[in-house]
């Protein structure tokens, strides 16, 4: 039995777009946990094929994705971590049992993102539906290719068999969004870990308006890299890499910023993380306090 895990903040719509998309999956999901900060993120109530269970509490991705983990039926076999704006292919869920039926040695994988809105100003919900829909018309695929191997999977669209990942939590010393938490928590894993063309998607990439404070994710660009290779969950040359490539590109954009994106409060929030690591106080949970 497949369990869909989606932890939101602050997009009912975007919450009930997916679940209508779970809805046609040719496959259904045993079970769906929201996993939400208060009432006013949650969808309308309505009747789907499938169980819907939502739980409430603070924010921050590690801690809202734990607390769907907790709530996991004693059935589920593989549990799916979606982000609220990802728009999955009708046969996704389909595609994710027939993958781990073909590798039963393959802990976890994340799916193939045919565009994602991520890299750019965002991708509509009705875009992505109309996309996803354009490639489903042209049947299912049945492949259970794997088509790299990775040391970590991309957080918005990534499944794990559930008895592979006993015991393991996304570390809630990475507050608010996380930034890389989908990477430690596949750090944690101790066997194989892919991506596959099994299932895909689209990733909306969705922005609300202008980020409004670019400091924090700036910051989180230099201290979370950093924690997570000192505990071991991260290679320290992956580290370096995402650092310099962040740092640059705030930097290189720093007079002409998109207009969805904070990049003169990332470059102080990077600079901030820098001085911080000189006087030995650079932690995630400092982004609290920006």
């Amino acid at each position: 039995m497949i369990a869909v895990v989606v932890a939101s903040l602050g997009r009912p719509d975007n919450v009930a777009m997916l679940l209508d998309r779970l809805a046609l999956q040719t496959q259904l999901p045993s079970q769906v946990v929201l996993s939400l900060e208060s009432d006013a993120d949650a969808p309308p109530e309505a009747d789907y094929p499938f169980i819907v269970d939502r739980i409430f509490g603070t924010r921050g991705t590690s801690v809202q994705r734990n607390r769907g983990l907790d709530l996991l039926s004693p059935d589920a076999d593989i549990v799916v971590f979606y982000d609220d704006d990802f728009v999955p292919s009708r046969f996704a869920l389909e595609g994710i049992d027939r993958f781990f039926t073909a590798h039963p040695d393959i802990s976890g994988a994340s799916g193939l993102v045919l565009k994602d809105g991520i890299k750019g100003p965002g991708i509509s919900p009705a875009e992505a539906v109309h996309i996803m829909d354009n490639a489903d018309a042209m049947g299912n695929s049945d492949s259970t290719r794997i088509l790299k191997a990775v040391d970590g999977l991309y957080g918005c669209n990534m499944a794990f068999q559930v008895d592979r990942i006993a015991g393991l939590r996304f570390d809630e010393s990475l507050p608010l969004y996380g930034w890389f938490e989908d990477l430690d928590f596949g750090g944690q894993v101790k066997s194989p870990i892919v991506q596959t063309d099994a299932f895909v998607g689209v990733h909306c990439g969705e922005k609300r308006g202008r980020e409004k404070n670019g400091r924090r994710l700036g910051y989180s660009q230099i201290a979370n890299p950093v924690y997570l290779a000192r505990k071991g969950t991260m290679k320290r040359r992956y580290a370096l890499r995402a650092i310099l490539g962040r740092v640059a590109m705030n930097h290189m954009r720093l007079f002409r910023p998109e207009p969805w994106i904070d990049r003169p409060g990332r470059a102080v929030g990077n600079w901030i993380a820098v001085f911080d690591l000189v006087i030995g106080r650079c932690q995630p949970n400092r982004i609290l306090d920006l």
